[in-house]
């Protein structure tokens, strides 16, 4: 749908994942990924960059090196991290501790493996999972692979000044209105939402709103 509307449209495989999974090594951290994002735009110009879930810090670090070839950056029901955080830092105690325990016995301290995406999944997690039809999580089962351990305990690097570009949140399984006040709170996840530059709207579903609205998410995209 976007690329019929008249846009170019480059999808990143990340070093170490999906289709590259093979090239999961020790090396593979954050500091990779981003340099496979600043590769994918490359010279282009007028970019919206569109980040999704894990890839906030990388992709965030990548658009800090580029500002100057963004349009926008667009964060679908993520948001980028404060300088020093790590992924596994947006869990809850218990969950960091199991992804740490996944980690060191079932990845042998290199990989997280990846959740299974079934029907037990959809019901102990309802909200990420939301939306997904039995095909949908076939399809994930079916692609997801496990991630570098690198990336989800290396932490967010910010520089101290942080570049003016265009910023804008599309909120999936949390509303506006509770974004603006887990900001308000100061939860570190969220702090980076505070301040101008920001647009933010809502695509009521799960977390992965390119399956289960992907419509509706392309129309978003568009209007940007």
């Amino acid at each position: 749908m976007v690329r019929d509307a008249g846009h170019e449209v480059r999808a990143v495989s990340l070093t170490g994942q999906g289709e590259r999974a093979g090239e999961a090594t020790p090396d593979v951290g954050v500091s990779t990924h981003v340099a496979d994002i600043t590769a994918a735009i490359g010279d282009a110009d007028d970019v919206v960059l569109v980040l999704h879930s894990g890839a906030t810090i990388a992709g965030t670090e990548a658009a800090d090196r580029l500002p100057e070839r963004l349009r926008r950056i667009v964060y679908v029901d993520t948001a980028p991290f404060p300088d020093g955080m790590a992924q596994i830092e947006f869990l809850p105690p218990d969950a960091q501790a199991e992804q740490r325990r996944q980690i060191e016995t079932d990845g042998k301290g290199r990989l997280l493996p990846a959740r299974p995406f079934d029907e037990d999944d959809q019901r102990r997690d309802p909200v990420s999972l939301a939306g997904l039809s039995a095909a949908d999580l076939t399809q994930m089962r079916r692609r997801a692979t496990a991630q570098p351990a690198a990336l989800v305990l290396g932490p967010a690097r910010r520089p101290a000044e942080i570049p003016d570009t265009p910023r804008t949140l599309i909120a999936a399984t949390f509303t506006v209105e509770q974004v603006r006040a887990m900001v308000a709170a100061g939860l570190p996840a969220f702090a980076m939402l505070a301040g101008p530059g920001w647009t933010m709207t809502e695509l009521p579903t799960g977390h992965w709103p390119m399956l289960s609205r992907p419509k509706e998410l392309a129309e978003l995209l568009l209007a940007m």
